[in-house]
């Protein structure tokens, strides 16, 4: 391991895995639990489907396929069972597949990723040995969403919109909501809509945050952000440079990327903080995962 000091590398010890999720203590959850104020819950997650979703041109369509149904009547007759039997399917899929999350394996940069340790890390056949997504365990903690559309008074952010520290800040001074330490970041763009009304403008660039952003997290200590955009960053780039902020939050900060969250309820109902829950799948070594985010507002 290089024991350059970058970011969080090495604040929570020499092996951590976990990254800015270690802010996400016992007391930071059960205050969070206080901004829980009408109990209304929210699905953060878009649909996983074939068709009709955002996806990224060299990530494969998901595909569920029927293991088991009523064509298999003969099997489920052997055990003497008259007119009951059992529907399965099967699961295949990206692990970036629409609504998901970032492990902190999931972006190298200078041949190694969170804390130091090196890209070779991840295998092709094992999967991430340091830093895959089940190290992350879980998110709980309060969320505070950041309706940039309405700040900006738009319907939706139009690309090449970077959002900077002072853009974040003006926004929740708005809202009159504060920023703390251990806060989970929802920045809402709008831009999520123009997928379904004009997929090929929608792949023609994102407004999200930049740089410059990253200097808020970094000083506010936030453990983890999420947009309803395809990167959380803009594209392009922010200075044209290839996966700016996620070298930045990933790989220097360990804070986790959330993506292609859907946040338009929320934001009509102005429910700008929440109790957030986020579970990935536990596949070990896994470098990113679905995730059905569930806000209480």
């Amino acid at each position: 391991m290089t024991q350059q000091k970058t970011g969080n590398w090495g604040r929570w010890g020499a092996e951590d895995e976990r990254g800015a999720l270690n802010l996400l203590t016992p007391d930071v959850v059960k205050a969070a639990s206080g901004t829980i104020k009408t109990g209304k819950v929210y699905s953060l997650s878009l649909p996983i489907q074939r068709e009709g979703i955002p996806l990224v041109g060299y990530r494969s369509a998901p595909l569920r396929l029927t293991m088991l149904n009523t064509s298999d009547k003969a099997m489920f007759e052997a055990y003497g069972a008259k007119g009951t039997g059992a529907n399965e399917d099967y699961y295949a899929m990206p692990s970036h597949t629409a609504t998901h999350m970032d492990a902190l394996c999931h972006v190298y940069h200078d041949d190694t990723i969170y804390n130091g340790f090196s890209a070779d890390s991840a295998k092709t056949h094992t999967g991430a040995e340091r830093c895959g997504i089940e190290k992350a365990r879980h998110i709980v903690g309060r969320a505070v969403l950041l309706d940039m559309a309405a700040y900006l008074s738009v319907e939706r952010v139009e690309p090449p919109r970077i959002f900077t520290s002072a853009d974040l800040l003006g926004c929740a001074d708005s809202q009159g909501v504060e920023i703390r330490s251990g806060d989970i970041l929802l920045i809402r763009t709008g831009w999520l809509q123009t997928f379904f009304e004009d997929p090929e403008r929608w792949n023609q660039g994102q407004p999200g945050i930049g740089k410059d952003a990253c200097k808020l997290i970094a000083e506010r200590d936030i453990a983890a952000v999420g947009a309803d955009n395809i990167a959380v960053e803009a594209i392009p780039f922010d200075d044209n440079e290839f996966l700016a902020v996620h070298i930045l939050l990933l790989r220097n900060l360990g804070v986790p990327l959330l993506e292609l969250l859907t946040l338009d309820e929320m934001a009509a109902d102005k429910a700008y903080e929440s109790l957030l829950v986020v579970a990935p799948l536990m596949v070990t070594g896994g470098m990113g995962s679905p995730i059905n985010p569930i806000a209480i507002g």
